[in-house]
């Protein structure tokens, strides 16, 4: 009896849990990118996380202070008007692993994402956007006063 109540307890667990997921399908669910987000240089970085060359372009608005006085909480926002985009990332050239963020979008999903990295010294903040199969980008040189990466 006690096997047989154990499993029915495990069966209806299971259905409450997809019952529960098929209400709320627009749920994020993360992916660890680790060799992405272990990349020692941008170039890395970008290859493992799309394995596509990137263009530099205006279609992506990326907006940062131009001097952050604490490297250690440095906002950012990043937006574009692209139709089919997949994903927003955020790249620091001078951090030790440049890639801070990676965000996947769905097509429900406005493409715009606004959040706080951290940043080591001044350097390049770079917004890389994947949309239609292609990869755009925009940069914009931080300069940090106090460093937020050990510094």
């Amino acid at each position: 009896m006690n096997l047989i109540d154990n499993s029915r307890r495990t069966l209806l667990k299971s259905l409450a849990l997809v019952s529960t997921l098929s209400l709320f399908p627009n749920l994020v669910f993360a992916v660890w990118q680790k060799d992405a987000f272990m990349a020692e240089n941008f170039d890395s970085a970008m290859d493992n996380l799309y394995g596509l060359s990137a263009t530099e372009s205006d279609v992506v608005k990326l907006k940062a202070p131009d001097i952050a006085e604490n490297g250690a909480v440095v906002p950012v926002s990043v937006s574009t008007d692209l139709a089919d985009v997949e994903s927003i990332s955020i790249y620091v050239e001078g951090n030790p692993n440049p890639l801070s963020a990676t965000f996947e979008l769905n097509k429900y999903t406005e493409a715009n994402i606004s959040t706080r990295i951290k940043m080591g010294k001044t350097s390049n903040v770079i917004a890389a956007v994947k949309a239609g199969g292609k990869v755009y980008t925009t940069r914009q040189e931080v300069k940090v006063t106090i460093g937020g990466c050990g510094g």
